[in-house]
């Protein structure tokens, strides 16, 4: 059993970051569209962002805590190694992150979010980091 819900935690892992990749990544076009002023592109990322938060994003994090704590739960162990403390760390920073694209979606939506496109561009870049850290500490075990 604990091999299947391994695998479809890591399906969900998979589908999440894909989706903290792209929200911000539309973030930026958003932001353009806004800038240049084209309506009719501005409302379509209305749409796609609304879509990808809510019909992707939520429901594979979601995902990745339950099958998480389930792994956990099969493997308490782990509760007492240092490297799950610092993986579970950017898991927390990365939940933050999720609820922090909520915000932007939110901000979009109402038409008052102010940030420009440059600053989406560098937002886009931190799961990228969370990501990599994560890695080596669940493959590489460093402590």
């Amino acid at each position: 059993m604990y091999l299947w819900v391994k695998a479809i935690h890591l399906m969900a892992v998979v589908t999440w970051f894909a989706a903290l990749f792209y929200l911000p990544r539309l973030y930026v076009y958003h932001a353009m569209a806004r800038d240049s002023d084209e309506r009719e592109s501005v409302e379509n990322f209305k749409i796609m962002e609304r879509k990808l938060y809510r019909g992707i994003m939520t429901p594979s994090m979601i995902a990745v805590i339950v099958l998480g704590l389930v792994l956990l739960a099969l493997s308490p162990q782990w509760l007492s190694q240092g490297w799950m403390h610092a993986k579970l760390f950017f898991v927390v920073l990365l939940i933050a992150y999720h609820h922090v694209c909520l915000i932007y979606l939110k901000q979009f939506a109402e038409e008052r979010c102010t940030k420009r496109h440059v600053f989406f561009r560098w937002f886009n870049e931190l799961p990228v980091l969370a990501l990599i850290a994560i890695m080596i500490f669940a493959v590489v075990k460093p402590f």
